[in-house]
């Protein structure tokens, strides 16, 4: 299959868009198949990937609040790429207005909305459940799922990497539906990476002895991260057992979480390490994994520390609770510090040596990314040969 992937938030300057992206045009021409990236930039080139594999850039302006991105605004030029390619199927890996390009493009390949975003959960529920319920702030964005609905027309399947959001986008009224969890890179993280010398040494650096609970906190310190709750979470539990916690990242909200974890001397801020193997060991080396995100649709860092066989303390929604479900996790109400401090406190009293025994038996058994991507492919095969849409009328809405 020629598969035509219409990323709208794909950017050279990193991000999880593109590590899937880049996994992609590795899996896709291994499997048989030709993988064609198009992407906004500023202007156009195409960036040969090997065999079967390339990005074309469309120029398009930049993204007025990330710069490092760029959004499609010329639909025609977009369009008579879309002819050129010729593609057996589209998919768009975005909800928004490329979504809608996509979905409106004249041509009769299948397509597939690619839900890599889970805007609700990322902005109106984080925004607005403090005050409101689902169903009224559902209702006060209904124009969004009015969109939504419309893309369900337009496309002959939508996919998430997750239950959670799966369910949610069927009760807002999507009919076209599909899970397929994504997964973690073969052969990185592993139990066997734990390094006894190195948790100590991270203890050390959170002002505590070896016979403390070390906790692992990794990801964008983004505002939907969570992270000053994380830490309150952890500095009540520490009132209670000696605990620390490192996290590992930086970003936009970074004075907000500094400013967060200046007044515990046990919790300790790393930057964020390039070197895969090398964040690994870090992952292996600590006793468990806590998450404060509720709004990932898969939660990559979940997959990676089930891989390196540590427990998980995650919230309870969103990926980061699906992860914690097939592992036997820890899951505490969702931006909730208490309930997080007891999660960490029911984790801390539990068998130490059972605990680690089932984290190190869940870890054989962790998805990864290139099942993800046989799946998808096959589900493209299916699509390829039997079009749910019949694009010999126009659609219905």
């Amino acid at each position: 299959m020629r598969i035509v992937d219409v990323a709208a938030f794909y950017t050279p300057f990193g991000g999880g868009v593109k590590t899937y992206i880049e996994r992609k045009l590795l899996a896709g021409p291994a499997a048989g198949h030709e993988i064609i990236v198009i992407a906004p930039g500023p202007g156009y080139r195409v960036e040969d990937r090997g065999p079967g594999a390339r990005i074309v850039y469309l120029k398009d302006p930049q993204f007025p609040l990330d710069r490092r991105y760029h959004y499609f605004r010329d639909v025609e030029t977009l369009h008579a790429t879309l002819d050129q390619l010729a593609p057996d199927i589209v998919e768009a890996s975005s909800p928004w207005r490329s979504a809608r390009f996509v979905g409106e493009w004249p041509g009769k390949a299948p397509r597939a909305l690619i839900m890599h975003a889970d805007p609700m959960s990322a902005y109106a529920y984080r925004w607005f459940d403090p005050i409101a319920s689902r169903p009224v702030i559902d209702r006060a964005f209904g124009m969004f799922w009015r969109h939504l609905q419309r893309m369900d027309q337009l496309f002959d399947g939508a996919i998430t990497t997750g239950e959670d959001q799966t369910n949610r986008l069927l009760a807002g009224g999507m009919t076209r539906v599909i899970t397929n969890p994504m997964g973690v890179q073969p052969g990185i993280f592993s139990p066997a990476y734990r390094d006894e010398g190195l948790r100590a040494r991270l203890l050390a650096r959170c002002a505590l002895d070896p016979s403390a609970t070390l906790l692992l906190g990794a990801g964008r310190h983004g505002p939907e991260k969570r992270w000053p709750m994380v830490i309150e979470a952890v500095t009540a539990a520490g009132v209670h057992a000696p605990v620390g916690l490192i996290i590992a990242g930086d970003g936009r909200d970074q004075a907000r979480v500094v400013a967060a974890a200046a007044e515990n001397p046990h919790v300790h801020l790393i930057s964020p390490i390039s070197d895969r193997h090398e964040v690994a060991r870090l992952f292996a080396s600590c006793d468990a994994l806590i998450h404060g995100c509720e709004a990932e649709v898969f939660c990559t860092v979940g997959g990676e520390a089930r891989a390196a066989g540590l427990p998980l303390i995650m919230p309870d929604r969103g990926g980061a609770a699906d992860h914690a479900r097939l592992a036997d996790g820890w899951l505490y109400a969702s931006a909730d510090p208490r309930s997080a401090a007891k999660a960490i406190l029911d984790f801390i009293a539990a068998p130490r040596e059972a605990v680690r025994a089932r984290a190190l038996e869940h870890a054989r058994n962790v998805r990864t990314i290139d099942e993800h991507f046989a799946d998808l492919f096959a589900y493209y095969e299916k699509l390829v040969a039997n079009p749910v849409v019949d694009r010999s009328r126009p659609p219905v809405g």
